[in-house]
């Protein structure tokens, strides 16, 4: 069995751009808290031609960036950096690997790995960490998207990881599920008497996913390209949201019980109709009063590539039959926003209306970012006498997960998962089955638009997206929660 900790981390494209802005101020954070063991060393690995203090360097370039000033303790950060040590490596020179396990050292007390690397170096990292004898039972290795960019694709990787690791060594990596409040979802659910009993088709009318951008390509020219919305966002994160939010209760709060749920759900999304989906790509518009380009432009050149994907998806399970869940992603659009939304049924009977009263139904909204808070709107009387009627309102119970617990630190996905890989607890990270499972869905939508059956509808940048996704909702009597 895989010891419960270890003595060394190893990050490969440790002088990348998430090194640099997540992976290293995560670790540190960890390091300053002393939640990681006093003797763990952290090893980069790139093909940059650096050594140790070079590392150190760049590590301290990094922290001086992304940390606030009010922590940057110099005999923290000395700390720290004496942890730092680096090797050069060209992933795919099998020869190579011999001289980074020889800088490792004795890894028999337990080796982590985290790997971002671009998904055509998977299988021979993968090869060169088994030719090294740096696959044993030992080590854990977590695995930064994306992996693969289909079906087939993601299998050809999951097979050369397996052929070097058990699944229990593998830490699959979506750094929403590191997010707080993604966590307090399943707390909300199953935590509390009130929601679960309503939680279904009986009193749900539809559940609305949003995950919007008001950025552009943003340096990701190449890749974005290739990927698009619906495999850059939908395949990954929004299809875990999706599943969280409409799993069955586990038996426990464990690796085993949790993902045993997510990929029962997943496996009963039902296909897609092409009525039920719509693509589109931005033009130039302005976002924040600031004029903005077209993705042809920001691109260089003509592309098909979707940047808004949204769908209606439908659950073929006792729990959700007949309740839609809408789904909507795109860049550039009006505001940067993560957010679930419940729509509740509405009072089978509005006894206010002889008196004017007129009813809405109950939304719970759970915002993820930029703001983390979970708000119930419900109705109430607005105050007065009612001579001339009684008027109701909407009005919000907010829980502000900010203000709710001002004291205590809050830490960005990244730590959470990235101590989780090092102490061996896989309940953030996503079983191989589960990433079938959504590819399955996605490759039957890109099936379709393959067809050439659906055409990509543009958008003018700084609004909701092409018409046809408000039409989505509304020809169905709802509204998107703009």
């Amino acid at each position: 069995m895989a010891v419960t900790s270890c003595s060394a981390l190893l990050l490969f494209g440790a002088t990348g751009d998430l090194s640099r802005r997540m992976l290293l101020p995560s670790l540190f954070a960890l390091h300053e808290d002393d939640l990681i063991a006093p003797d763990l060393r952290i090893i980069g690995t790139a093909r940059s031609n650096l050594d140790d203090a070079g590392f150190r360097a760049f590590a301290k370039a990094a922290l001086d960036e992304f940390l606030p000033a009010d922590r940057k303790d110099p005999a923290r950060l000395a700390g720290f950096f004496d942890r730092l040590a680096y090797q050069p490596l060209d992933a795919s020179d099998l020869d190579g690997f011999a001289a980074l396990a020889a800088k490792l050292g004795d890894t028999s007390a337990g080796l982590a790995i985290f790997l971002s690397t671009a998904p055509a170096l998977f299988e021979a990292t993968i090869a060169g960490l088994r030719h090294a004898g740096l696959a044993h039972d030992n080590v854990r290795i977590g695995l930064e998207k994306p992996l693969g960019n289909d079906l087939a694709s993601s299998a050809r990787i999951n097979d050369a990881v397996a052929a070097g690791f058990a699944e229990r060594q593998i830490f699959r990596i979506d750094h929403y599920l590191g997010k707080e409040t993604v966590q307090n979802l399943i707390a909300m659910r199953f935590g509390n008497a009130l929601f679960e009993p309503l939680w279904n088709a009986a009193h749900i009318d539809h559940v609305q996913i949003t995950v919007s951008e008001t950025v552009g390509l943003e340096g990701r020219k190449g890749f974005y390209d290739d990927t698009g919305a619906l495999r850059d966002m939908v395949q990954n994160h929004m299809l875990q949201l999706l599943a969280l939010t409409a799993m069955e209760p586990p038996g426990d709060y464990d690796a085993t019980s949790i993902r045993d749920e997510k990929v029962k759900l997943l496996r009963a999304l039902r296909r897609v109709a092409p009525a039920e989906m719509v693509r589109g790509q931005y033009r130039a518009g302005a976002v924040g009063g600031q004029a903005v380009t077209g993705y042809d432009d920001d691109l260089g050149r003509a592309s098909d590539t979707e940047t808004f994907v949204s769908i209606k998806a439908h659950i073929d399970n006792w729990r959700w039959q007949g309740v839609p869940f809408y789904l909507r992603h795109g860049k550039r659009l009006a505001e940067r926003r993560s957010e679930i939304v419940i729509h509740f049924k509405d009072v089978p009977h509005n006894i206010f209306a002889d008196r004017g009263g007129r009813t809405r139904a109950n939304r719970l909204v759970i915002r993820l970012q930029p703001e983390e808070y979970v708000r119930l709107q419900v109705m109430a009387k607005q105050p007065g006498l009612d001579r001339g009627g009684i008027v109701l309102r909407e009005v919000n119970l907010d829980l502000s997960l900010t203000t709710a617990f001002a004291k205590a630190r809050r830490r960005i996905a990244y730590e959470r998962l990235l101590l989780d890989l090092i102490e061996g607890e896989q309940t953030l990270f996503v079983r191989r089955d589960e990433v079938e499972a959504q590819w399955q869905w996605i490759d039957a939508i890109r099936a379709v638009w393959a067809n050439g059956t659906d055409e990509i509808k543009p958008y003018t940048a700084g609004g909701w997206g092409p018409n046809a996704a408000i039409a989505l909702t509304e020809r169905d009597g709802r509204s998107w929660n703009d």
